[in-house]
């Protein structure tokens, strides 16, 4: 059991695994960054001055009782709240990070696509009396027998 374990561990696919877990961790904290702090505040300001990450529902009131700021305010009073603006964000966030991964998969599928094939050279002709396929080296037709000029080839 060790040594399969050794040998799946020396596959490269556990360290392009480990590598993209790693980057898809790093490229998350990006993402959610340019949610919290660049998409989400111009957004609030046109919804009159909102913050997202602080519109809640309380439940019920924590010691001392709301109202609330914040929504670290009122998790810190113990309040029970539906934190719907943190999910807002999430959702944000999860519909930039899928549009990125999809944008990444289309851009890999087409460098997987092999290049279609030239067309290949036409090996027949048309014979010009009887309009029958022939070969394109023939110099009689085999349908009507009549004899092809070099002209007609």
């Amino acid at each position: 059991m060790w040594q399969e374990f050794k040998d799946f561990l020396k596959r490269g696919n556990v360290m392009d695994m480990a590598v993209g877990i790693i980057i898809g961790a790093a490229f998350g904290a990006v993402v959610k960054s340019l949610v919290n702090n660049v998409i989400m505040p111009p957004i609030g300001l046109l919804l009159g001055g909102v913050d997202f990450s602080n519109i809640m529902t309380v439940l019920k009131p924590g010691d001392p009782p709301g109202p609330y700021a914040s929504l670290a305010q009122a998790q810190d009073a113990g309040a029970v709240v539906i934190a719907w603006g943190a999910f807002i964000n999430a959702v944000i966030s999860f519909v930039i990070v899928a549009f990125v991964v999809f944008l990444l998969v289309r851009y890999y599928n087409k460098l997987q696509k092999e290049p279609e094939p030239a067309p290949a050279e036409p090996t027949t002709k048309e014979c010009p009396y009887c309009h029958m396929e022939i070969p394109i080296p023939a110099v009689r037709c085999p349908y009507c027998t009549t004899e092809l000029a070099e002209a007609d080839a």
